[in-house]
């Protein structure tokens, strides 16, 4: 997502530049032999000397973890306190009650002087083993935010640059029985300002943000969460801090660093295979030779290799036959299928040092990014295929659940994703100016069937490419992939978000002569370091080098092409705040829309938790400071004028419920416009264009309490958007739409088998809950895994069959049904503005609450037909099976899933009912 035009900035105090890591070299490979006669006995050979030894699986490494309470402090000694690990410093200054919630009204200003200054983590801790045992004892630190030095008992180790790497420091000949270690950190708004400064030659564009987010100047410059210097969604909250796990390990021989494994599987033979790769660091000085056995008991699948470690780092890569014999299932994106895995255990029995056993899962899927020609258009396709199955992508984009990640737990993380796959979703982004997530999100995406579109944490802006800065992104490329592509949740790696764009339409106002400077940049990051990175380290998925991008048609181009917007190659991202969006002609028919949305504000109940009285009001200095979107509140104010009419009640606070229902309800029908126009789109070629296969709109989640284009706010309530995203991304979905002067309705399925289906249409005047006419048409064909045109008729001729219809006095809905309960979600179709609406009548909404099981049901009652019907039960937490909707019958039932205890009372004390004629 993009965040706007640069701005000149202030200047910053100097800071020392920080040493860069390593550039991470090509490791040697150790391949492996299938062990075959004399395995046998070589593994009673080793199993007698480990024994021998007294070495077994339980006399591997000492690791001990530094987790827990540090001592912290700021530059000048001015303040003290503890801090925990992993953590930053805002959350300890919170917790020690030295600031407020950071999020609380202004703070993210007030509390800018946090960020400026260097803090130190420091703490002393005994060696719990006898450290002269060892051959090597690391320091190894699962991530650092952002720069720092590492000292222990004195001693710099090193500094580290970037968040994103994982850094191991040698120890062996500093480490004493009782030790003082410090990470003696520097304001990364200080050290990107100097690095910025220190960069000779051709300024690296943006300088900083639009003044309207309120953030830092030179991101680019620093290999950190670049949202974290401010976003059009988000705070500036730079943090500093032990933002991961860090431990001692001490290890003789050999010690395992990384473990992978990844599937594929080969047409010609019809088999499955399993490669795994280990890496190791072999601290003998002569080779060691082992057994490694592989087991997969549900597929009774049991190999064992001959191994042979070389001292220094490498890694061996073992190929694992499936056995044919079985039947595989394949692991499948949520809807398509299960999400099977298989237990596996690797054992690694080595002639010297201790048995290391590892226990995994075991996916299997195929995954292809397919660009080919399509009849009838010009350009290429760009969809998926997973098991050889093209599938639609339906979801969203994933920012940071928190601008604190050590307040990202997993119960954060399962709420939210949970919440993805509740609305029918099957894949998500995570977006390139965040965070590479953390190992738990990974997981749970591979339980529940949620593809993710990787990108590296490039966004909106041009990057360096000095020497220090390729080798920082080397090591941190190579270490993310190897920890992650043993998901077979992530269906792609992709370079950047927006910086081919960025390049192709001037963002920057670059003088075209200097334009190949800023290309030749470009190619080297992302496509000669990046991307060759990639394609050594796995070759089991695609990998593109920007979103949006033309895919191949930019390769052709030298990587950055002409117009990476165009509709007929690769992924779009489409953002105009002017149309008037219930016109779906405004849309581009693009193959994959992996961006586009509309903002809405969070409920009063989220943001009540960080604003006072006086910031009630859509015009308060609060609701201005919280809006990071140029124009974001004004451009809300537009679009919903364009249909409903804006609240006008004389008490305040009524009037800014009233304007944040309003702005969810704009925000549910346009982005439920826009998704339907792409799912109606991917069977047909229209002019040209069409065959879309993604919608992904902006974004799934919050990182604070403001307005934003998020379906779920910060804390994980459903905004309206994510009812809605229940329904247009529902499997089997109708969907209208007019063309001059026609109403069409397509029927579009997920489903994998053609059905047979009959199409109820039913139209109802505003005024009444008598339906003014019924069609109900069968024997409807609904195709698999397409979207068919099944309905047809002038708008003219459908009024006059209804009569006493205009467009004016009445509301098209519609459904399809089936055999064996098979059922759309009721969709509807409005004829004209609903502040133009004839017919519309002041209702008396109520429910009754009752409980049975965990589950509490709403039982609702109205008076008259309401659209837009809101059930908010304040801050308890859970979410309604529906909401937002059209109601047309007198009573309706909707269930309560709540995530935390609550009880009938509560719930009835905190519900509000609203509808769209409840707004004066």
């Amino acid at each position: 997502m993009a965040v706007g035009r640069p701005r000149r900035g202030s200047a910053v105090p100097p800071a020392p530049a920080a040493r860069c890591s390593p550039r991470p070299y090509a490791l040697p490979v150790w391949r492996a032999a299938g062990a075959a006669g004399r395995t046998a006995f070589l593994l009673l050979l080793l199993v007698a000397a480990a024994s021998r030894a007294g070495v077994s699986a339980a006399g591997g490494p000492e690791v001990q973890s530094l987790r827990g309470s540090w001592r912290l402090g700021n530059g000048n000694g001015s303040v003290v306190l503890r801090g925990e690990v992993p953590g930053c410093v805002h959350t300890a200054l919170h917790r020690a009650g030295l600031i407020q919630d950071p999020y609380y009204r202004f703070n993210d200003v007030m509390y800018r002087w946090i960020s400026l200054d260097n803090w130190t983590y420091s703490r002393t801790f005994k060696t719990p083993f006898d450290f002269r045992k060892w051959q090597k004892v690391n320091l190894v630190f699962e991530g650092v935010d952002t720069v720092a030095q590492i000292l222990i008992n004195n001693v710099t180790l090193g500094r580290t640059d970037n968040m994103f790497n994982r850094y191991s420091f040698d120890i062996t000949s500093v480490i004493k029985e009782v030790n003082f270690i410090e990470v003696r950190f520097l304001s990364a708004i200080s050290y990107a300002a100097e690095q910025n400064r220190c960069h000779k030659g051709y300024s690296i564009p943006p300088a900083c943000p639009p003044p309207v987010q309120k953030g830092e100047c030179h991101a680019n410059f620093i290999r950190k969460e670049q949202c974290s210097f401010s976003w059009d969604w988000g705070p500036s909250f730079p943090t500093q801090g032990i933002w991961k796990d860090v431990r001692i390990e001490a290890y003789n021989n050999y010690h395992l660093i990384y473990f992978s494994l990844i599937s594929f599987f080969v047409k010609s033979t019809q088999k499955w295979h399993l490669e795994i790769e280990a890496i190791f660091d072999v601290v003998s000085s002569k080779p060691i030779v082992g057994l490694v056995i592989v087991n997969i008991p549900k597929l009774q699948t049991q190999q064992t290799f001959n191994v042979t470690l070389q001292p220094g780092e490498g890694s061996i890569v073992l190929l694992v036959n499936i056995n044919k014999s079985f039947a595989v299932e394949a692991w499948w994106p949520n809807g398509h299928g299960k999400q099977t895995g298989y237990n596996m255990t690797t054992t690694f029995i080595m002639e010297a040092g201790y048995q290391i056993e590892k226990f995994s899962k075991a996916y299997f899927r195929t995954v292809e990014l397919v660009q080919e020609p399509i009849h009838g258009s010009p350009g290429l396709s760009f969809y998926f295929r997973i098991n050889d199955r093209p599938i639609f992508i339906k979801g969203s984009n994933w920012i940071p659940a928190d601008s604190f990640q050590d307040r990202v737990t997993y119960d954060t993380l399962r709420l939210l994703l949970k919440s993805a796959a509740d609305a029918n979703m099957n894949a998500l982004r995570v977006w390139g100016g965040g965070v590479y997530e953390q190992d738990e999100f990974y997981d749970i995406c591979d339980e529940i069937g949620i593809m993710i579109w990787q990108d590296f944490m490039f966004a909106c802006a041009l990057y360096p490419t000095d020497q220090n800065y390729l080798e920082s992104v080397g090591a941190e490329v190579t270490h993310q992939v190897r920890r992650l592509k043993s998901h077979p949740s992530i269906i792609l790696w992709s370079g950047n978000n927006e910086n081919e764009a960025a390049i192709a339409s001037n963002w920057f106002s670059i003088p075209y002569a200097d334009r190949g400077v800023y290309i030749k940049d470009y190619v080297m990051l992302y496509v000669k370091n990046i991307r060759e990175i990639v394609l050594a380290e796995d070759k089991s998925r695609p990998f593109v080098a920007s979103s949006p991008t033309n895919g191949l048609e930019s390769v052709k181009e030298g990587w950055v092409s002409q117009n990476p917007y165009d509709t007929h190659y690769g992924d779009t991202h489409f953002y105009d705040y002017s149309i008037d969006c219930w016109n779906w002609a405004a849309y581009p028919k693009t193959r994959f829309a992996s961006e586009y949305g509309f903002q809405s504000w969070p409920s009063f109940s989220t943001i009540k938790k960080v604003s006072s009285t006086e910031d009630w009001s859509y015009t308060s200095n609060f609701s201005l400071h919280r809006q990071h979107h140029e124009n974001g509140n004004d451009q809300m104010l537009q679009q919903i004028e364009y249909h409903f009419k804006l609240p006008q009640s004389t008490d305040p606070i009524r009037k800014f419920k009233d304007m944040i229902y309003l702005t969810q309800v704009m925000q549910a029908q346009c982005v439920k416009t826009e998704t339907e126009f792409y799912r109606f789109s991917q069977s047909e070629i229209i002019k040209g264009e069409g065959h879309t296969m993604g919608a992904l709109y902006w974004q799934l989640n919050d990182i604070w309490q403001a307005p934003s284009w998020a379906s779920l706010e910060y804390g994980g309530k459903w905004k309206l958007l994510h009812y809605f995203a229940q329904n247009f991304f529902a499997p089997l979905l109708p969907v209208a739409y007019e063309d001059k002067g026609v109403l069409y309705i397509y029927g579009v399925s997920d489903l994998h088998v053609d059905h047979k289906l009959t199409l109820r249409v039913v139209v109802y005047t505003w005024s009444s809950f008598e339906p003014v006419c019924i069609l109900s048409k069968g024997g409807v064909t609904v195709k698999a895994q397409s979207a068919v045109p099944i309905y047809k008729e002038s708008i003219n001729d459908f009024l006059e069959r209804c009569q006493n219809c205009t467009r004016k006095s009445c509301v098209v809905t519609f459904g399809l049904m089936g055999e064996d309960g098979l059922q759309s979600p009721t969709n509807h179709h409005f004829l004209s503005s609903l502040k133009d609406a004839v017919g519309l009548k002041k209702t008396q909404l109520s429910a009754s609450v009752s409980q049975q099981d965990d589950i509490y049901i709403f039982d609702l009652h109205t008076t008259a037909i309401a659209p837009f019907v809101s059930l908010d039960v304040g801050s308890i937490k859970g979410r309604f099976s529906e909401n937002g909707f059209l109601m047309t019958e007198k009573k309706k039932v909707v269930m309560f899933y709540p995530w935390e205890p609550t009880s009938i009372e509560e719930l009835e004390e905190s519900l509000t009912l609203t509808s769209l004629v409840d707004i004066v």
